[in-house]
């Protein structure tokens, strides 16, 4: 009977050393002095039996535990873990496959390795196209999205401008096929349905189409705009923003992996106008509509559309700004603007989400603009 007991107790106490290590080592009871030794006699005072250190009972082994254990470290020893990029040794016989999301319809790729080739990091670019990309917010835009590894077709009326944009983006030191400047008036559906063969034919798809190009019109009363002048800024603002939109649309919904994003450069005066303002804020709200039927036609093909608007960027557009410009009240007032690279990177973000997300409305503004209270 006493040895059943012991060997129990042993079990036990090999099982907590496993699990736990060794056992603390207990402190004096509480009230009792540390130099404590129990009177002869009593029962906690056995002269002659074998002592153990706290915690350091002798732990019986079986040979199938400790086979166990051998079995463990061989294996352990055999397949070292590699880490992602690691040189040298067995660790780098296969590298870790990333799985793509859904979004992207693409295979799993590899990690990548610096050894990847120049063409090879263009060849996986997306494609984006800005209009109204020679000056202002395309501008800035064409330049960030390159950054954040873009193929970029710019698309505006004057030719020299455009390569001005493609220019500064070669002094930025971005490698490969970064941009492709393709002189287009987006009012003509002619031009703009050779724009977007060319990107067809050029890489076979399109990611991205930020419809930027717009004019704002002459500031003058109500009464004193022109019909030309209004049809002028109709047409860029809005016809021109819906032509670019259904090519992209049509592009996006045939190629494959299907969809795509489009990006409308909606304005503050989509929410509250200006003075003299009719023709731009017209459009603007338009444009609002314009988004939201995108957004739902485009819904069972992965196509997902959505709008910044935007207010007192720095751009040759809203100079007047600077020097002073009518307010509601009937004053002429200076109002503070933004760097548009602030516009910029607001852009990218909404570009670098997946398909299943989606800004749908963003308003990026100078924090002390007459906006909120306007009027």
């Amino acid at each position: 009977m006493a040895a059943s007991w012991w060997h129990a107790a042993d079990t036990c106490q090999g099982a907590w050393t496993q699990s736990f290590g060794p056992t603390p080592a207990p402190g004096p009871a509480p009230g009792r002095a540390a130099n404590y030794r129990p009177a002869r006699g009593s029962w906690r005072h056995r002269p002659g039996r074998t002592r153990f250190a706290p915690g350091s009972r002798p732990v019986r082994r079986y040979p199938a535990d400790m086979a166990y254990d051998a079995e463990r470290v061989a294996a352990a020893q055999a397949t070292p873990v590699a880490r992602a990029g690691q040189v040298g040794g067995a660790a780098t016989a296969a590298r870790p496959t990333l799985p793509a999301p859904a979004s992207r319809g693409r295979t799993p790729r590899t990690a990548p390795t610096p050894q990847e080739t120049r063409e090879d990091r263009a060849a996986g670019r997306k494609v984006a196209l800005v209009t109204g990309a020679g000056s202002g917010i395309g501008r800035a835009v064409a330049l960030a999205l390159v950054a954040d590894n873009w193929t970029v077709v710019l698309a505006g009326r004057r030719s020299d401008a455009l390569e001005e944009t493609a220019r500064q983006v070669g002094y930025a030191g971005i490698e490969g096929p970064a941009v492709l400047p393709v002189p287009t008036d987006v009012t003509r559906p002619d031009e703009v349905d050779a724009l977007f063969s060319t990107i067809r034919d050029r890489f076979g798809r399109l990611d991205l189409l930020f419809n930027n190009a717009g004019a704002f019109g002459p500031p003058v009363p109500l009464e004193e705009l022109s019909y030309d002048d209004w049809r002028a800024v109709v047409d860029v603002n809005l016809n021109g923003a819906f032509l670019c939109a259904q090519a992209a649309f049509r592009t996006m919904r045939g190629q494959d992996p299907q969809g795509g994003r489009i990006i409308n450069n909606g304005s503050i005066s989509a929410h509250v106008p200006r003075p003299h303002s009719i023709a731009y804020t017209a459009t603007k709200h338009a444009m609002t509509g314009l988004t939201k039927s995108l957004s739902l036609d485009g819904r069972p093909h992965r196509i997902a559309c959505g709008q910044i608007d935007i207010g007192n960027a720095a751009t040759e557009m809203t100079g007047r700004m600077q020097t002073g410009i009518l307010q509601a009240n009937g004053r002429t007032e200076v109002e503070p603007v933004m760097d548009a690279a602030d516009v910029a990177r607001t852009v990218v973000h909404m570009a670098a989400l997946p398909l299943e997300a989606n800004v749908q409305f963003a308003t990026v503004m100078a924090t002390a603009m007459p906006y909120i209270g306007r009027g």
